[in-house]
């Protein structure tokens, strides 16, 4: 298993109306956070926040491609980005114990927190399909280039980590700087994860290693 430092190199916010950072995803364009009752985007140039849609944002964040998916309480929304309604509901696997959120190839992947695994649900029903074992707590689960990466914040210490996702082994820690938790995480499709720091409202860029 490599071992490294986790290389931050920007960190957005706090913002005014944002009182904690919750889940995080990237619709290609503009850095999407939960903040509680509302989503945000944000230009990740400049850091500017773009708008806010009124929505349950409790936990993770994701992105299929054209809809936003958002945990809020038990509960995982269908979002439309463009007028923010919500135009399917279905319930977390969780029942309220959820945290990241992540789309890849048809189905949603959601963490969850104090049961250390991640699940693959079918994102019409809700259904679990499948479950991986994590040794510590879930707090964020993105996809990038067939990799399965996830965020862990257990103990006052949270890395981010690449697993096997047939198997649940680690195989790349990123270890993040004393004091620094992470909330929710998404890949930027490239060089970069994008991770909520929780209570301290800020989304941090991330260099995602080669």
């Amino acid at each position: 298993m490599k071992t490294a430092k986790a290389e931050i190199v920007r960190e957005y916010g706090p913002f005014e109306d944002a009182p904690r950072v919750n889940g995080v995803s990237y619709d290609g364009r503009q850095v999407w956070f939960g903040s509680g009752d509302k989503l945000h985007a944000i230009n990740p140039e400049t850091g500017a926040e773009i708008r806010a849609i009124d929505v349950a944002s409790h936990a993770g964040t994701a992105f299929d491609g054209r809809y936003l998916f958002q945990i809020g309480e038990d509960k995982i929304r269908k979002i439309d980005p463009e007028t923010g309604a919500v135009v399917a509901t279905i319930p977390a696997p969780g029942n309220g114990g959820d945290s990241g959120l992540a789309w890849c190839e048809g189905s949603l992947w959601v963490g969850q927190y104090r049961d250390r695994c991640i699940h693959e649900i079918d994102p019409e029903t809700g259904k679990i399909l499948r479950t991986i074992e994590s040794k510590r707590h879930v707090t964020g689960v993105t996809w990038v280039d067939g990799e399965l990466w996830h965020a862990t914040w257990e103990d006052d210490r949270s890395d981010v980590r690449r697993i096997d996702p047939k198997t649940g082994d680690v195989l790349e820690r990123l270890e993040m700087p004393e004091g620094t938790g992470v909330s929710g995480l998404e890949s930027d499709g490239g060089d970069l994860f994008y991770a909520g720091t929780g209570g301290a409202a800020t989304v941090q860029a991330i260099r995602r290693p080669r």
